[in-house]
């Protein structure tokens, strides 16, 4: 086990800066989700811990080792890459145990170690057949193995589980976090898909233009966004964001916050519409609805009874409503504007 540090790192590509002055530790033992729209920078701090882009200035740290002049094979870390880079002409065993050989480890020993960790990742059945004849998932378990084989003490992965279809993400989902608690390693892993980053993380850090804009663990991102970016990126429809007057505050709320009836009721905030589309998901339904005065925001719920073109309320507690400030920031509980805030949303509300 290793943690990472990122000690004032810079990186640049062409003259162009995609990273600068970045500090981040990833702990010992963690499994750290880096997550972000793609061109985020995420992919390029997983490969600098790599030593496959080394970083333009600053220093990376490998369990309190400065790892800048160390070579990549050196660094104690292996990647996963989102095609697996499996060879197809050789077997499963052959793919496992490729570095063992090149290693010179003995042939009892490679034996061995192959049949452990084929056993661990459930492939010891297809140890002597060819990648071509696996599904994805199984190909997926050979780079798995083949990285499990040089007893890292950083496992880096580079979205692996994009090539697979939704049924089978949601399935290597489990196992890669079922793996981590049985190996008790570092994992750092970069998606695009805030989904996984929510279910598989113990600590996302979320990155947008090379700067990250939080490091919390997911229920932290989720009910405490730093800021309107976080706000909008994680979450399933994205939180509703509307203008709070004219000094580009804003107001928010989840759609899973929201109360919808045909009748208004008594919240902080009410509005009226109308439902423009309705989306049956089994135990939910998404609502798109457009207020009267022409926000368009998504609801989230268990009731699929209503239909497009119906009259609605809406309603939001106040517990459920966040601010955020001309600078994007979200206001806290304990700032003075936050009151402020409160009160000029009531003027607002209508129902």
């Amino acid at each position: 086990m290793a943690s990472i540090e990122f000690v004032k790192v810079s990186k640049s590509f062409d003259r162009q800066t995609v990273i600068q002055d970045l500090d981040l530790t990833i702990e010992d033992g963690k499994f750290t989700v880096l997550v972000g729209p793609s061109g985020c920078g995420k992919t390029t701090l997983l490969r600098m811990i790599a030593g496959i882009d080394p970083q333009t200035s600053g220093s990376v740290l490998i369990d309190g080792k400065d790892v800048t002049r160390i070579a990549p094979g050196k660094r104690g870390v292996a990647m996963v890459f989102q095609n697996y880079a499996i060879y197809p002409t050789m077997s499963v065993r052959e793919n496992i145990e490729f570095g063992l050989v090149n290693n010179k480890v003995p042939k009892a020993e490679r034996k061995r170690l192959v049949e452990t960790i084929g056993a661990t990742v459930g492939l010891n059945d297809y140890l002597d057949r060819k990648p071509s004849t696996l599904s994805g998932g199984q190909r997926q378990r050979v780079a798995l193995a083949r990285a499990m084989v040089k007893d890292p003490s950083v496992f880096l992965m580079d979205e692996p589980l994009s090539n697979l279809d939704a049924k089978l993400r949601v399935q290597m989902r489990i196992e890669l976090i079922e793996l981590h608690k049985k190996l008790g390693t570092t994992f750092v892993y970069v998606t695009h898909d805030q989904i996984e980053a929510m279910s598989m993380a113990d600590t996302i850090v979320l990155m947008n233009k090379g700067v990250i804009q939080q490091e919390a663990p997911p229920e932290v991102v989720y009910r405490k966004p730093s800021n309107l970016f976080a706000a909008q990126f994680i979450g399933v429809p994205p939180m509703n964001i509307a203008p709070l007057g004219d000094d580009r505050a804003t107001f928010g709320f989840r759609p899973e916050s929201v109360v919808i009836g045909t009748e208004p009721e008594s919240f902080h905030y009410t509005a009226k519409g109308e439902v423009i589309t309705r989306e049956m998901l089994g135990s939910e339904t998404i609502y798109q609805v457009k207020t009267t005065d022409g926000h368009a925001f998504m609801v989230k719920c268990p009731d699929d009874g209503y239909h497009v073109d119906q009259q609605v309320c809406l309603g939001v507690p106040a517990d459920q409503l966040f601010f955020f400030g001309p600078d994007e920031n979200r206001v806290d509980e304990k700032d003075n504007r936050h009151r402020e805030f409160m009160e000029r949303l009531r003027g607002l509300a209508h129902g």
